[in-house]
């Protein structure tokens, strides 16, 4: 059975008129659920992560800072959110579901979290409405437990994963793969192992056909044991953040790829949301439901 994580606390109260779709997180498993992809036995509710797996990726400092609601307001504008006490336990609670997701996907091939994918948060400081990086503290939980040896991390979200990056950057079990808009946010990119930039208005078939000839020839040459998928549908031509040109078939396309790569491989794969800025929910919604319900057609 696909296992996915997920709490009511995913969906944060913001100002009105705040940029951050939230009612995502309550859609997703609304939709899903309706139309019979998934049902009730297939979501969890995570608990909040122990920080000793958080300082395994951040700086004690921050974190003491995070937790205590000190951090410097410069970086709480940069993180874009307004800093709180159900913030900061929404976070803990989306980092552990990424981590749970870690045990399903060794049971049953594939486990998801309805949100996470925070990859601009750095281990000394969060930004880009990122402030613990889920990937990276479930990554280095794996390391730890001797789980996994080596991790690739596939972040095909439209903004590069520079958080991660710069998190890893000394750890050579973690490979860190990002194809992201070229013109896009963050302004100062930081070094991926592999980072593929793309050009604005990048259509279907130039993104795919780089996708297609660059992860199996990774997968191949990294031999990784885990694999981490950050599905961010801001790819989606109707993203006002995005600056590609992708379709909603392209992006299905891409998630299809993905999985199929982890199947015949063998490969667990857990997969993190990502962002989706489209002006319609309903775009951001569907997008992100297809690769929840590819994961339900392909493996179950």
């Amino acid at each position: 059975m696909l296992k996915i994580a997920y709490s009511s606390i995913y969906q944060h109260p913001l100002p009105e008129g705040h940029r951050f779709p939230m009612l995502k997180y309550e859609l997703i498993p609304e939709q899903l659920l309706y139309e019979g992809t998934c049902s009730p036995a297939n979501f969890f509710v995570p608990e909040a992560v122990d920080e000793k797996w958080i300082l395994l990726s951040h700086d004690a400092e921050y974190w003491e800072d995070l937790k205590n609601l000190r951090l410097d307001p410069k970086m709480v504008r940069k993180i874009g959110f307004p800093l709180s006490e159900a913030l900061v336990m929404r976070e803990t609670i989306i980092t552990q579901g990424t981590i749970d997701c870690c045990h399903f996907a060794f049971e049953n091939g594939v486990a998801m979290n309805v949100a996470g994918g925070t990859h601009h948060a750095y281990s000394n400081k969060g930004e880009g409405f990122c402030l613990l990086n889920d990937v990276a503290v479930a990554a280095n939980y794996l390391l730890a437990q001797k789980l996994a040896h080596k991790i690739l991390v596939i972040d095909l979200d439209v903004h590069q994963g520079n958080g991660t990056a710069e998190i890893f950057q000394q750890e050579k079990r973690v490979f860190t793969f990002s194809m992201h808009g070229k013109e896009n946010y963050p302004l100062h990119k930081e070094k991926s192992d592999l980072d593929i930039e793309l050009p604005t208005y990048t259509q279907d078939e130039p993104y795919l056909s780089l996708l297609y000839e660059t992860l199996p020839k990774l997968i191949k040459s990294q031999n990784p044991d885990f694999l981490f998928y950050v599905s961010g549908v801001d790819i989606l031509a109707t993203d006002k953040l995005g600056k590609l040109s992708v379709s909603k078939e392209g992006c299905y396309r891409r998630d299809e790829f993905v999985f199929e790569q982890a199947k015949m491989n063998n490969l667990p794969i857990v997969v993190a949301m990502g962002g989706g800025y489209s002006p319609k929910i309903t775009d951001i919604v569907e997008a992100h439901c297809n690769t929840f319900r590819l994961a339900e057609k392909m493996y179950f």
